[in-house]
């Protein structure tokens, strides 16, 4: 491979790590979305200690929207598993599995941030290596 070719080649994976890292960060910013979701769900659930049956709140629909409702019981959840799917827990049982998910959430987060600091330094790297052999081509 002659030192054009392999410059080439560095400057078109330069450019896919670029993409891996601009993924990289979308992905990121979904955890983190997520994670504050999971965040405001686990208060909200840990909230239904203080309160009693047929107590009177707001509830949130989107968009800094709320209706007025009543909590006819407050010792449950419906809590998602998945493909559309509640299932029942009490509140207790809810928080640990919020947790669960927060955690699992967090975890993949530091991943993703480990992943992009090794993307960077190997770009970073690849790129001061770049730079020297088209200074030497230019001698």
């Amino acid at each position: 491979m002659t030192k054009e070719e392999e410059i080439n080649r560095n400057l078109t994976l330069i450019e896919y790590y670029k993409q891996q890292l601009e993924s990289i960060d979308l992905q990121l910013q979904y955890l983190q979305s997520t994670l504050a979701e999971y965040q405001r769900a686990k208060i909200t659930v840990d909230q239904l200690h203080n309160v009693d049956d047929n107590s009177s709140l707001l509830m949130p629909i989107g968009a800094g929207t709320f209706i007025n409702a009543s909590l006819t019981n407050a010792s449950s959840v419906l809590i998602g598993v998945g493909a559309g799917v509640v299932i029942e827990k009490n509140v207790d049982e809810a928080i640990v599995k919020l947790e669960e998910r927060m955690k699992r959430i967090q975890e993949n987060l530091e991943r993703m941030v480990s992943m992009g600091k090794k993307i960077q330094v190997d770009a970073e790297e690849l790129s001061r290596k770049t730079q020297q052999m088209v200074e030497e081509t230019q001698r």
